[in-house]
């Protein structure tokens, strides 16, 4: 482990000394089928739940999964998240396809340029007792072996003990703003209704800076350069940032940040510039370090991107990129994330040769980068974890990984 952080910590320093491989094997169907639970209480069948997806990921994946010797805990509570679901009179609400799902349509409650002015601030509240009883009982039981650390939250999973995006602090302009307008408005409104997209904006962007800053008063926020995940599944390790344990309080300059876009993806670089990069990035210039992009190509406006965000250090590059433009672009100065296509082992049959071409155009186009491969969105029940397991390896063999 002590090797691998070191490993993890020499590519985001910008000095690499080999690419870096990770699975996220949580949507992996049946991952943990075989495993006999032990607990009863949901909250410590949860705790019990991620830390055998973390041992299993150990055991079977190959990858450069990083296990401190500590387990973290996030504050938990109604509200404690950077998205949120309700603005005063302003509701959003989601109905899945079908339970559990990914798949949802929103209600869109912001109708007409007139029910903007409906939005309320958020109140931000803490509850600490839930997060510190779970913290004491986790303590009675193996706090003498494995310490527990709580701070900070996890933006994504709401469902105390199972937290395994803690540390990720999210911008999420655009994804806020289609859940409040759908996909249509963010086109139209554009051209029809300039002024109502900035306003939009706006608040969005004064709601994120006060959540944080919700975070940092209260004392909730935790150094996230380890195992947390600076951006979607890649690990927070830097020399430029303070690490876990340092003596000084935490501010905001001392952690990572997570902007993106994907909601925007369709929209010019030019008007993505105008409407949208401004407020992400006078967010994430409050962080120390950024890791920008998901599965949104950055090719057509990375010089944009570059200009805005003062701190930026890796770049997510997903499928829809274009490879080795994306190499010209981020060469030595920033960590080429490589986002894999799930879709070459989530059908029936898997294509390994689609799979070794995705690996070797990449390897192609970072002869001179910073390389990290990030495995995600495994949302098929047809990628089983001995597809996962083939899927590393071709990419080890492939990047050259030992």
């Amino acid at each position: 482990m002590s090797q691998r952080k070191k490993l993890w910590k020499a590519l985001h320093d910008l000095k690499p000394l080999r690419p870096m491989i990770l699975f996220e094997p949580y949507l992996l169907d049946g991952y943990l089928s075989d495993y006999q639970f032990r607990c009863i209480d949901k909250n410590l069948r949860n705790i019990e739940t991620k830390m055998m997806f973390q041992i299993r990921q150990y055991e079977q994946l190959g990858d450069d999964i990083v296990l401190e010797p500590y387990l973290r805990l996030a504050w938990w509570g109604k509200g404690l998240s950077v998205i949120g679901k309700e603005y005063g009179d302003i509701k959003i609400e989601e109905h899945g396809a079908r339970e559990p799902s990914l798949a949802y349509l929103s209600n869109f409650p912001i109708k007409t340029p007139d029910d903007i002015k409906k939005l309320k601030p958020r109140v931000f509240t803490i509850d600490r007792k839930p997060a510190l009883n779970l913290k004491e009982i986790l303590e009675d039981i193996f706090g003498d072996i494995l310490p527990v650390k709580l701070g900070n939250v996890d933006n994504f999973d709401s469902i105390l003990g199972s937290q395994i995006f803690i540390g990720n602090y999210l911008v999420g302009i655009t994804y806020e703003l289609f859940t409040l307008i759908g996909f249509e408005k963010m086109m139209l409104w554009s051209y029809d209704f300039p002024d109502s997209i900035h306003e939009l904006c706006r608040f969005l962007t004064d709601d994120r800076i006060n959540f944080y800053e919700f975070l940092l008063k209260e004392k909730l926020l935790a150094f996230n350069t380890d195992n947390q995940f600076a951006g979607l599944s890649s690990y927070g390790y830097v020399s430029d940032l303070p690490k876990p344990g340092t003596s000084k309080e935490v501010e905001l300059k001392d952690l990572w940040v997570w902007p993106e876009s994907q909601e925007s993806q369709t929209i010019s670089p030019l008007m993505f510039n105008e409407f949208y990069l401004p407020y992400i990035a006078e967010i994430a210039n409050k962080f120390g370090l950024s890791y920008y992009g998901c599965c949104e190509t950055i090719t057509d406006r990375f010089e944009y991107i570059e200009k805005a965000i003062h701190n930026l250090r890796v770049v997510s590059v997903s499928g829809w990129s274009d490879f080795k433009k994306a190499g010209e672009l981020l060469g030595s100065r920033y960590v080429y994330s490589r986002k894999p296509v799930p879709a070459y082992v989530s059908t029936e049959s898997p294509n390994w040769d689609l799979v070794e071409k995705d690996a070797l155009q990449t390897k192609n186009a970072t002869k001179n980068c910073c390389v990290e491969i990030i495995f995600r969105d495994i949302y098929s029940s047809n990628c089983t974890p001995t597809r996962a397991i083939e899927w590393v390896r071709i990419w080890k063999r492939i990047m050259g990984i030992l």
